[in-house]
């Protein structure tokens, strides 16, 4: 899922620092910073940034651009909100072209096919789940925090197939049988991942995940 500068035309490459980089300077303005006043809530944030740029230098792939690896956008989110996990999965993609496992070029379209497809998903499945389901523990666990991260894993499969096969890098039969059947199974392992972090989370630390309120999840239930 990391495309390099030379996969795609420029015209992609810098289409993509136009929407990024202003999507990025609302996202810092309008992100809750002072929810990271406290120590606590800060090493937990800078953490799942080192720890992310850890697991996406951890990928797999045969041909330039058709890697694959976990994403940990749902946690982030749910975790952070919106705002500040996009900041914090594009310092993670910052990360990993700083440690030389991806070009400064294709920075911007690999953030915003990663952390925006990802955060965007995340937070509308939980925001979906908010409206349509009871707010219940269980609800929150399995549909928003396991079954969210697998659809999210999904959908940016198929963020990246879509934009692979509309710039001509791999054609369109090629991808969908050779690429995107794998984000189906790294799903499974995704939702395992998030569901078992976000589970310890608002058991242990509730205190921590910004979309979670245990006086309504947890009370009389």
């Amino acid at each position: 899922m990391n495309l390099p500068d030379s996969l795609l035309g420029e015209a992609w490459y810098w289409t993509a620092w136009v929407v990024w980089v202003p999507l990025f300077a609302r996202c810092v303005f309008a992100a809750p910073w002072s929810r990271l006043k406290e120590s606590e809530q800060l090493n937990v944030w800078l953490g799942m940034v080192v720890l992310l740029t850890l697991v996406w230098a951890l990928k797999a792939g045969v041909k330039p651009g058709l890697s694959m690896h976990l994403l940990g956008a749902t946690v982030f989110t749910l975790t952070f909100g919106r705002q500040l996990a996009f900041v914090g999965l594009s310092l993670v993609q910052a990360g990993i072209v700083l440690n030389g496992d991806s070009d400064i070029f294709s920075y911007a379209i690999n953030a915003l096919l990663l952390a925006g497809v990802g955060v965007t998903v995340s937070y509308g499945i939980y925001r979906l789940v908010e409206w349509l389901l009871p707010r219940h523990f269980f609800v929150y666990v399995f549909v928003s925090g396991f079954f969210g991260a697998a659809l999210t894993m999904l959908a940016v499969g198929i963020a990246a197939t879509t934009v692979l096969a509309i710039a001509g890098a791999y054609e369109w039969d090629y991808l969908v049988a050779e690429y995107l059947p794998y984000f189906l199974l790294l799903g499974f392992s995704e939702a395992w991942l998030s569901g078992m972090l976000i589970t310890l989370f608002v058991i242990y630390r509730p205190s921590w995940v910004a979309t979670f309120d245990d006086s309504i999840y947890l009370a009389n239930k």
